[in-house]
């Protein structure tokens, strides 16, 4: 049965190939002209902006941004738990440009339109916090983040009893929202002090200096690193340059460095910004890896190879600029050398093992499957064609197999502290088992995986948490078609429904935010990159590859 065929029967809809090798090779010439990432717009960090840089260019665009993309309900950003920051940012943000309104409304935006987005924003923060309504996500420093926040729009509403706004309740100058269930202001408040006695705050930290206070702006030992970036955030950059500065040819020095980034980035966009930037590191290693891993004809110029060489560091290497080295990014980085020829020995992920496995960096509040599954195939693809392979490394291929085998779910997927998705885990988990994994259990792992996404595929062939996307689809796949399965039936219907639905998809449906940063968002050329991997193991399953006459020269 092909592909096509596959999808007919149950779509009743004709599939168009889609040429993966000159796809493959359009995306890879785009990491080279975006070196700083593709990632799509934050509400989060474009909020932030709003607040503690009005003075940027695009800010009018930006509270516009806001404005837009309100939903319904109120609230911003994803489903669930995962609205809570954009939406306290947001809110913030907007009391925030509401109070300065004596300086002229942004853009033409109406004082009425401000103060209802406001309001509706107000009343879904209550709703949640005050009924228990929403947990809180497991997403990087959520504790220093909310307490911030609800610490700024609480000192607004006083402010409003004060002195009332325009087109604002005043009645919500008596109302105070208060921390999820078991949040308190500890951490923020340690490393606020920390902040304020002149104390060099850990690399990690500085992603979130935005909501750390006064203290943040020209923080002591603290310099932007190139391309002018304070932690891998617009936000945190703005806050520690304080203020506006001068740009163009009078601009030096490390505040010229960092005006100049963020004037870079606000224009990429046209004023709303992501968050986090630059990714370079990150995105070259997922894309490259995602695509070697599932084969597809690659052709990478030599200059990136060299790069991405260059960035192998013996402490680890870092996601992006002003970001600390982490085991993730140094174990898929590690895996998409090997694959492409350039294998380095994977010893600097020992600082990172721990009794259990392996952190994604020192100091981790949690576990992650998903860097331990990397960490299994750097290992382990460091390994192949080694006869003389050290003790070490085969123990950490038996250590992992046993902890990621444990941490599956009872249903056969797995979930993780980096992405929302069960199923971004699960391809993670199930493909390093198979390929790496040691022992009975780790086969029996996979096999259960595979049969969960057999049970979990949607009616339209689509996969996902919330609702059928494009990236969730692709994961599944991979479970189904990277594995090594007996040839079965429902894997080829599943696979020919899966594949119906991703030529469909492409291109036409966007692909909502899942990643795990201050809130959850889209790394663009990473998603696409697991799209192509899946249609080309989709395509290679049925005999039906499409390459055109230049993939075959090369």
């Amino acid at each position: 049965m092909t592909i096509e065929d596959a999808g007919k029967s149950v779509t009743r809809r004709a599939v168009t190939d889609i040429d993966v090798a000159a796809s493959a090779r359009d995306l890879i010439a785009q990491l080279a002209l975006n070196p700083w990432g593709q990632v799509g717009p934050s509400v989060y960090e474009t909020a932030r902006l709003v607040t503690v840089a009005s003075w940027l260019s695009g800010h009018d665009q930006r509270v516009r941004y806001l404005l837009d993309n309100q939903r319904p309900d109120g609230g911003w950003g994803p489903r669930e738990c995962y609205a809570l920051v954009p939406t306290l940012s947001a809110t913030e943000a907007l009391l925030s440009t509401l109070r300065r309104l004596d300086t002229g409304s942004p853009g033409g935006v109406a004082e009425a339109d401000l103060a209802g987005a406001v309001d509706r924003g107000l009343r879904a923060l209550f709703g949640w916090l005050q009924t228990g309504a929403l947990s809180v996500p497991d997403t990087p420093a959520i504790d220093v983040i909310v307490p911030a926040l609800v610490a700024a729009i609480n000192e607004h509403l006083r402010q409003v009893r004060e002195a009332p706004i325009r087109g604002l309740a005043p009645w919500w100058g008596d109302r105070r929202l208060g921390l999820p269930p078991g949040m308190s202001g500890a951490r923020l408040a340690a490393v606020r002090q920390l902040l304020t006695a002149g104390v060099q705050l850990p690399a990690k930290l500085l992603h979130f200096l935005e909501v750390l206070g006064d203290g943040a702006r020209g923080a002591p030992g603290l310099r932007p690193v190139p391309p002018g970036v304070v932690g891998a955030s617009p936000a945190a950059t703005a806050a520690w340059l304080g203020g506006p500065t001068a740009s163009g040819s009078a601009a030096s020095g490390p505040a010229g460095a960092a005006r100049e980034f963020l004037e870079g980035v606000v224009s990429r966009q046209g004023g709303p910004v992501p968050c986090p930037t630059p990714i370079t590191v990150f995105e070259r290693a997922w894309v490259l890896s995602s695509l070697a891993r599932a084969g597809v004809p690659l052709t990478v110029p030599p200059a990136l190879l060299e790069e991405l060489s260059a960035a192998v560091e013996p402490a680890g290497i870092a996601a992006g600029a002003g970001l600390p080295a982490d085991a993730d990014t140094s174990s898929v980085m590690l895996y998409a050398l090997a694959k492409l020829g350039r294998k380095v020995a994977p010893d600097s992920l020992w600082a990172f093992e721990t009794e259990a496995g392996f952190c994604t960096w020192p100091g981790e509040d949690g576990f992650s499957v998903t860097t331990n599954a990397h960490v299994l195939d750097a290992f382990g693809q460091h390994l192949i064609a080694r006869a003389d392979a050290p003790p070490r490394y085969l123990a950490v291929q038996d250590k992992l197999s046993a902890t990621l085998s444990a941490e599956q779910q009872v249903d056969g997927s797995w979930c993780d502290r980096w992405h929302a998705s069960p199923y971004y885990a699960t391809v993670c988990c199930a493909v390093a088992l198979d390929r790496f994994g040691r022992g009975p259990a780790a086969v029996e792992a996979v096999a259960a995986a595979v049969d969960w996404v057999l049970a979990t595929q949607r009616p339209d062939g689509s996969w996902g948490r919330w609702y059928g996307t494009a990236e969730e689809t692709a994961y599944a796949m991979q479970v189904l078609l990277a594995t090594r399965n007996p040839a079965r039936r429902a894997i080829d219907q599943a696979v020919g429904r899966g594949y119906a639905f991703l030529c469909e998809a492409v291109g036409r449906r966007a692909d909502p935010p899942l990643w795990y940063g201050k809130e959850l968002y889209l790394p663009e050329a990473i998603v696409r990159a697991a799209v192509l991997a899946a249609l080309h193991l989709a395509q290679v399953r049925s005999g039906s590859v499409v390459f055109d006459a230049t993939a075959r020269r090369q």
